[in-house]
């Protein structure tokens, strides 16, 4: 390294680098407690190895904590935890107007818009085919430094990626970049789940939507997967008398709610708005999760 060494030194330039390796791994993991964890053991391994050795810092964290969590991804597929269908990944909330949640962390955590929906398919992929995408289509690491971490060739490694990525493309649409696009559709699904218009509601989705719901492990009766228009608005019926307190927030930087009747979160929920049509709603129900969740973003 040119940077001096010595261990004042060597923290200072492990938190230029802190924001960047969380990012990648809350796109890896999906839990941003997991996140720090990984983030914490590339800390502890970068103070055990010789700085002076390292020509490229930067390189040499990202493969780190790209290897962290390729073990957490398959330490998990072992345990076979919750199924991936109803398993929603922990939401980063912010407020619309941009007054809250604007640090440059959060920034990187949510830069390329990686919403709940993208993130939730992501949770589909094998762990070398996530490690292969998050890597290099959303930080352009090249195909030869991540093939040594999944014990591939580069051209394998190309594949892997590529086949991550038209999944990623087929299921996880990209949203209207327009806010108030995003947030004029979610305003309408709610009005017509408040006033129990079965056909406003049909009319704001798309007619292939897709709802997935988390209510964890004391809520089990809350995890479900519905798909198509009808059937999802039969669902979203029966939320009208939780409309008057669904809170306006931004969901992973796009348009969602905080549903909290008694000052005390039920759920929070993340909406993708393709041309003007809702064509996915994440919900997480989970109170174990949603009592971890800053809800400073609520504070007028």
């Amino acid at each position: 390294m040119d940077e001096k060494t010595s261990g004042t030194s060597l923290t200072v330039l492990f938190e230029e680098h802190r924001p960047r390796l969380r990012a990648i791994a809350y796109r890896m993991l999906g839990s941003l407690a997991e996140a720090d964890d990984a983030v914490q053991e590339t800390w502890l391994r970068l103070d055990r190895t010789d700085a002076a050795e390292i020509d490229n810092l930067g390189g040499w964290l990202t493969t780190v904590v790209g290897r962290v969590c390729l073990n957490l991804l398959r330490s998990r597929e072992q345990r076979r935890e919750d199924p991936l269908e109803i398993r929603i990944p922990d939401p980063v909330l912010s407020r619309e107007d941009g007054t809250a949640g604007a640090d440059p962390e959060q920034e990187v955590l949510l830069a390329d818009s990686v919403g709940l929906a993208m993130l939730v398919v992501l949770q589909s992929l094998a762990p070398a085919e996530r490690l292969a995408f998050v890597l290099h289509d959303m930080f352009h690491v090249p195909f030869d430094d991540i093939a040594p971490l999944i014990e591939k060739t580069p051209a394998a490694t190309r594949q892997l990626a590529s086949r991550a990525r038209r999944r990623v493309q087929g299921w996880a649409p990209a949203p209207d970049p327009d806010l108030t696009r995003q947030r004029t559709a979610v305003d309408a699904f709610f009005a017509a789940a408040r006033d129990g218009d079965f056909e406003a509601l049909v009319s704001v989705l798309d007619p292939e939507v897709v709802l997935r719901s988390d209510g964890g492990a004391a809520r089990t009766g809350l995890s479900v997967l519905l798909q198509g228009a009808r059937t999802v608005a039969a669902q979203a019926t029966s939320w009208g008398t939780l409309s008057p307190f669904a809170y306006p927030v931004l969901v992973n930087g796009m348009a969602g709610v905080v549903v909290v009747p008694q000052k005390r979160p039920v759920s929070v929920m993340a909406f993708t708005v393709v041309e003007g049509r809702i064509t996915t709603i994440e919900v997480l129900a989970d109170p174990e999760r949603l009592g971890r969740l800053d809800l400073s973003v609520l504070d007028a």
